[in-house]
């Protein structure tokens, strides 16, 4: 894409209640493709953000905070006496980060069911980029599915790349994985960019190993695909070649939550500013390197150099 298109990313923004260090809970906001957003408006990319919130105090926070961004949010729709959805982030005893949400009652579930969702959609189409993930596209209904999905098939007919992180949380899916996978491989028909986790693909699909998710996704005929492998290295299969990129310095992490969001944002902002793949791979480990010294999704902006 050029520099001149937005990328716009489309998902769900939510409260979050994130337990400190101390026990207590902080206030904030987060989402995967919200945080993704982010961190490529840090990375100086024209980004938007398209979703739905109501119009209570923690809707204008996430809307206050986007703007402090410098992230578009012309294609947050409002939906008057809705509220967004809660996320609680909590530390189980082995010290692992839990995520609980409630959501069921969120705008964001129905953007494309709205009664001006057809801007939303018209504006994808005149996009350099859109983002989703597999969370996405867990909110919405049929309905939704079928014209978002239709949209980006429209937008990928203009030329707009399509990035997409299948990001799989079996609870968002209510374990029903033969409908997550026939909306996943809907999906993937559509993607020019995948940033797949190994080990949510392994849960999903079965692979036995970041080859295996690699050439399942070259089935579906995906054009560029980089898989992430925790503190491993990242896999990359992109014109006809296949490279792993290690993790530059493994860090132990202050907190795990949003490394795979800076890392796809510290991906995408690499490649649309003209770097290879394997350089965009190192950018984003460095990025994701950054992210987990900080609880929270968003680290402080005196860390967010991505270069």
């Amino acid at each position: 894409m050029s520099d001149g298109k937005r990328a716009i990313c489309v998902g769900e923004a939510v409260v979050e209640l994130a337990r400190g260090g101390d026990g207590r809970f902080a206030l904030g906001s987060g989402g995967d493709t919200f945080n993704t957003a982010i961190y490529l408006a840090r990375a100086s990319v024209a980004a938007g953000f398209a979703s739905a919130l109501g119009d209570d105090p923690y809707s204008e926070a996430i809307l206050s905070l986007a703007h402090a961004e410098g992230v578009d949010t012309g294609l947050i729709l409002r939906v008057a006496g809705r509220l967004p959805a809660l996320a609680l982030i909590d530390a189980e005893p082995q010290g692992q980060r839990r995520a609980y949400a409630w959501r069921e009652a969120a705008p964001a579930r129905e953007l494309f069911e709205l009664p001006h969702w057809s801007r939303v959609a018209e504006a994808l189409t005149a996009a350099g980029l859109i983002y989703f993930s597999g969370i996405t596209l867990s909110l919405y209904s049929n309905i939704g599915l079928g014209r978002f999905l239709a949209a980006v098939e429209l937008a990928r007919g203009n030329g707009v790349k399509i990035a997409f992180d299948g990001n799989f949380r079996p609870r968002d899916w209510k374990g029903d994985l033969t409908r997550t996978r026939t909306v996943f491989a809907e999906a993937l028909k559509r993607v020019d960019i995948a940033l797949p986790a190994y080990d949510d693909e392994a849960v999903l699909w079965g692979d036995p190993s970041p080859e295996a998710t690699i050439e399942r996704l070259q089935a579906f005929g995906v054009g560029e695909i980089v898989v992430k492998n925790g503190p491993n290295s990242a896999l990359i299969a992109s014109a006809g070649n296949r490279e792993a990129v290690p993790v530059p310095e493994v860090v132990v992490p202050v907190d795990p939550t949003a490394a795979g969001d800076g890392f796809n944002a510290g991906y995408l902002a690499a490649r649309i500013s003209g770097r290879g793949a394997a350089e965009a791979a190192q950018a984003a480990h460095r990025l994701a390197g950054q992210v987990i010294r900080h609880r929270g999704a968003i680290m402080p902006r005196s860390g967010a150099a991505v270069h």
